[in-house]
């Protein structure tokens, strides 16, 4: 029996957030470091994600009896190769923490669980709104702009209980 969902957004501003049977929620901001470069006698400070922290992150959350979801990402028209490529690589390290862990994973299109939600051609602040609506005792978790990630990876654990 599943006794807990875990919903991933696998950006580097992306989330985790889990639902326990209990109606127990969990957060946990994707794990980055910050390097600085220089260039051209300019600092320059990027973020980059803790493969290993997001490994002890996610070991802490789950139990035997955990599922997870996490969005199947694909490159998009129009967007940097740059960014596609951390992006990608960012999934990949997601699923082979999820591997290591011996978890079960279900992988999903941002385009279905949106449309499971009715979020459809919204901006990135629609699934914050809607997750406050379902969630409103998570407010506090869900009060900024930047938390959107964290409110894509509640109903991607939503939906994945719903289901269940």
């Amino acid at each position: 029996m599943t006794n807990t969902f875990i919903g991933i957004d696998p950006g580097i501003t992306g989330a985790i957030a889990s639902i326990s049977l209990d109606g127990t929620i969990k957060f946990i901001d994707c794990p980055t470091t910050t390097t600085t470069s220089k260039a051209a006698g300019k600092s320059k400070s990027k973020a980059k994600l803790n493969p290993t922290l997001m490994a002890t992150e996610l070991s802490q959350l789950v139990n035997p009896n955990s599922i997870i979801i996490i969005e199947n990402i694909h490159a998009m028209p129009g967007q940097g190769v740059t960014s596609m490529f951390n992006f990608g690589m960012g999934y990949g390290i997601w699923l082979g923490i999820i591997a290591a862990l011996n978890i079960p994973v279900e992988l999903i299109t941002p385009q279905a669980w949106k449309k499971y939600f009715g979020l459809i051609g919204t901006n990135k602040d629609a699934s914050r709104e809607k997750a406050l609506q379902l969630f409103p005792s998570q407010s506090q978790e869900l009060k900024l702009k930047k938390h959107h990630g964290r409110a894509d990876a509640l109903l991607l654990a939503e939906y994945l209980r719903r289901r269940y």
